[in-house]
């Protein structure tokens, strides 16, 4: 059975920094763009940064562009987001997903709809 399993969340101060992994069993990530998401109390699911597995470019949203780092272990299956100089606003619940795009295919800009695999999420929690 496909799964991801997201870890590494927590509280952090401002400033500091988390790394999130993103565990895929049941499938190889290779093909797959991956996702990360995040969700904010009472604001809508957003993309924050993407991986496409096929020619390794990465995407990130201009909110996190030179603090956040996507990146891939191809042994263990796992994709990682490094998380660096956090602030309050980048609390939220993270997802991962990924979706099969094949040799060609992009999913930036990110959009729920187009990911069929989703991780249950890890909360991030930014605060002094």
């Amino acid at each position: 059975q496909a799964q991801l399993v997201e870890s590494g969340g927590g509280l952090v101060q401002p400033g500091g920094s988390l790394r999130l992994s993103c565990a895929a069993s049941g499938f190889t990530l290779d093909g797959y763009a991956i996702g990360w998401f995040r969700q904010a109390p009472g604001k809508e699911r957003e993309g924050v940064s993407c991986l496409s597995s096929s020619d390794g470019n990465t995407y990130y949203t201009d909110s996190v562009k030179g603090r956040f780092t996507i990146s891939r272990d191809h042994a263990k299956n796992t994709v990682y987001l490094q998380m660096n100089s956090l602030k309050p606003e980048d609390t939220a619940v993270y997802y991962c997903a990924a979706d099969f795009i094949g040799p060609y295919g992009s999913r930036w800009p990110l959009k729920v709809s187009e990911f069929d695999y989703w991780g249950q999420g890890t909360q991030v929690t930014v605060s002094a």
